[in-house]
């Protein structure tokens, strides 16, 4: 495809952060629920040392009508019960059945596109932990220690921000200006004692709003399934345990909709060890990217990628 009046880089955002690349697939995904924005796609361009998303749009949209589309739908969000149900997955299998069935009643009968794919982005209640609860995402940070709750969070953010946060987070630059909540997913929001020149506990967070909020909005990207009768794994992830899980993603060169994104996320030979296959490079792939999980006391944190 060649580039039109409807492209528009996305110049804040930045493939080799985790951060940033759950924004950019979080901007795709609610586009691709729009109807004045149905049919985008998305590709990655060198840029530097990084690599920046751009967008491609079926009518002419510039960045301000881009913003607000994406405020006014990721709005509608705030108050949704699959943030409301409780304040994280730490629920029972029952009740986050119930919730699933409710989502998927809603989907089928035309409702309520969201819920079901958010649902299944959450966990899985085939299989429940020692205490009887879900087997969640392994995008999952905090479970209310510190008063940090995964699914409040959510649902604050989408109350909260508003379309010059989402202009920050898109176009750039990130400032760091803004308060807590944060989803613990940029690998600046690892502030150990022993990474800082003053105790975190006196130095306020700060973050950038609007990517936390988009990068929510990609999480039905990331599936939880069932791999053996007490094991789940979420999509782009390996791994279950403290030092061993690695979330692993593609920067690709051509233009992908929503559904060509989602099956290459799901690629096999992204998790292995040494990423090289030729295959990854006929896709039009132009590098992968890896983080690790790292657990630190209550909370979860994801260090800085590596090119792989």
């Amino acid at each position: 495809m060649s580039t039109t009046e409807h492209e528009i880089k996305l110049t804040g955002l930045s493939g080799s952060s985790l951060l940033g690349f759950m924004s950019a697939l979080g901007t795709l995904n609610t586009l691709g629920s729009i109807s004045e924005a149905a049919g985008v796609k998305m590709r990655w361009t060198p840029d530097g040392s990084s690599f920046r998303p751009s967008i491609t749009l079926p009518t002419a949209l510039d960045s301000e009508a881009l913003l607000r589309l994406l405020d006014q739908e990721l709005k509608a969000h705030a108050g949704h019960a699959t943030t409301t149900f409780a304040p994280d997955l730490k629920v029972t299998a029952k009740r986050f059945r119930l919730l699933a069935e409710r989502q998927c009643e809603a989907y089928l009968s035309h409702q309520d596109h969201r819920g079901a794919s958010v649902v299944a982005a959450f966990g899985c209640d085939a299989i429940s932990n020692e205490e009887g609860n879900i087997e969640d995402t392994a995008f999952r940070t905090m479970s209310g220690a510190g008063h940090q709750h995964f699914l409040a969070f959510m649902n604050d953010l989408a109350k909260e921000t508003n379309s010059e946060h989402l202009r920050e987070a898109l176009f750039g630059p990130w400032r760091y200006r803004d308060p807590s909540p944060i989803m613990r997913w940029d690998d600046e929001d690892d502030r150990r004692y022993a990474l800082r020149w003053d105790e975190p506990s006196k130095d306020p967070v700060r973050t950038v709003r609007g990517a936390n909020r988009l990068a929510i909005a990609a999480l039905p990207l990331f599936t939880v399934v069932p791999v053996s009768s007490s094991t789940v794994a979420t999509t782009a992830f390996r791994g279950r345990k403290s030092n061993d899980t690695f979330v692993t993603w593609p920067l690709w060169s051509g233009w992908l909709g929503i559904d060509a994104v989602r099956s290459v996320l799901s690629r096999s030979e992204l998790q292995r060890s040494e990423v090289a296959s030729p295959q990854l490079g006929s896709l039009g792939i132009l590098t992968v990217c890896r983080s690790q999980r790292i657990t630190l006391g209550k909370y979860r944190n994801f260090t800085p990628a590596e090119a792989l």
